[in-house]
């Protein structure tokens, strides 16, 4: 795993989320995004979520990998078994942290989060990140039957360049 290149990437996501919040106007924020029922701003809040959603991912297939492998499979398909539910949960709180998160808030939450990845990802010994779990497939389109620790930084920033996409400011 390259690390520099993956810091690299954390920090090229941080600052292209802060520039697109700081420059867009109240209109383009809640203008509807292409190809999702969010608007702008709810599009913004959910790529934010990629991000916020790594120490849990991070600690999880830390845990799961010490654990025999049908444990790990298992949780998996419990996991794709709950795929509708899930959908809901991460539209509502999609919809509910962009519609009601400042947008001074969510920058800041964003360098936050993305300056402790950093921290993170330099206490990473090549063994912790060579650890790795089977992963719910359905539950995103970046999520692979197995992941190991590496591939779950390299996710955030996959997410977010793929929904930028969707992003409709102009």
């Amino acid at each position: 795993m390259d690390r520099q290149a993956v810091h690299g990437d954390l920090e090229r996501a941080r600052t292209t989320f802060r520039t697109l919040l700081d420059s867009a106007s109240a209109g383009a924020l809640r203008r509807r995004s292409d190809g999702t029922r969010w608007n702008n701003r709810q599009l913004l809040f959910h790529m934010l979520l990629g991000f916020l959603i790594m120490r849990a991912l991070l600690a999880l297939t830390k845990a799961i990998s010490r654990l025999p492998g049908w444990v790990g499979r298992g949780w998996a398909r419990l996991l794709d078994a709950g795929t509708r539910p899930f959908d809901a949960v991460n539209f509502a709180g999609s919809w509910l942290g962009g519609s009601l998160m400042p947008r001074g808030a969510m920058i800041g939450l964003c360098d936050r989060t993305v300056a402790a990845l950093h921290r993170r990802l330099d206490r990473e010994t090549d063994v912790g990140l060579a650890r790795g779990m089977p992963y719910p497939t359905r539950w995103d389109p970046f999520f692979r039957e197995f992941m190991t620790v590496a591939d779950l930084y390299r996710f955030p920033v996959r997410h977010f360049d793929f929904h930028r996409e969707q992003l409709s400011f102009s």
